[in-house]
């Protein structure tokens, strides 16, 4: 796993931008601070932003080789699910999830992969306003059933009784997947009510959609099948 810099840039309702870049390892979650090159010191973007609103992700957080997954995170848990991009391929910038003031210990956190990390990840928007992702990582030809990334918790006791309203997410599997280029919601018959494709980051800036979303149950699941 090696050191690699990720980086991003929010603007503010301020209209100030907030330039973002940190030295992060592969393969494991990490803060994403405000980069030196336009303050005195690297800091949370709570503290940094503090009062004010984020409006536009201008760089989605990226990564040089691979990424998963970010999210802005308050008091331990996911206040809002952000878009990832590996550097160099990027389409246009996003606007946020959805807006909210800045508080003083809000942090975004990253996972940055090697190129190679068969990591599948997906994040997902509620009827409810719940932001959640869910990641697992397939081995061979088998089903890996996605689980909160936070709680370990599957799809079901994670969202009963929410409807999935916007979803995307990220994989370097390709054809290796069978589950419909992506993963799919099943129900507690083991049935297919919804899903979504996975972007391979490397090639495409994953972006949101609003196609394929379910009403979830409590014992349902988010399954990824592959053939390799």
């Amino acid at each position: 796993m090696a050191n690699v810099s990720v980086q991003a840039s929010f603007l503010l309702n301020t209209g100030e931008v907030v330039d973002m870049k940190t030295t992060m390892t592969e393969g494991t979650s990490s803060e994403l601070q405000t980069s030196t090159d336009y303050s005195v010191s690297a800091v949370s973007i709570g503290t940094y932003g503090e009062g004010k609103v984020l409006t536009q992700i201008l760089q989605p957080p990226q990564a040089p080789n691979g990424i998963s997954w970010a999210y802005v995170n308050r008091r331990g848990a996911i206040l809002c699910v952000l878009p990832v991009a590996v550097a160099g391929v990027e389409s246009q910038p996003c606007p946020m999830p959805f807006q909210f003031v800045l508080q003083a210990g809000d942090t975004i956190q990253v996972m940055s992969n090697t190129s190679s990390d068969r990591e599948f990840a997906l994040s997902v928007i509620t009827n409810q306003g719940t932001h959640a992702i869910f990641s697992g990582t397939p081995a061979g030809a088998a089903n890996t059933d996605l689980v909160h990334i936070l709680s370990g918790q599957g799809l079901g006791s994670s969202l009963t009784n929410q409807a999935i309203v916007s979803h995307w997410a990220t994989s370097i599997d390709g054809s290796k997947i069978d589950s419909g280029g992506g993963v799919y919601y099943l129900n507690d018959r083991g049935l297919p009510i919804g899903g979504t494709v996975a972007t391979k980051p490397q090639n495409l800036q994953p972006k949101a959609n609003q196609s394929g979303g379910a009403m979830i149950g409590l014992n349902f699941v988010a399954r990824v099948t592959t053939n390799a």
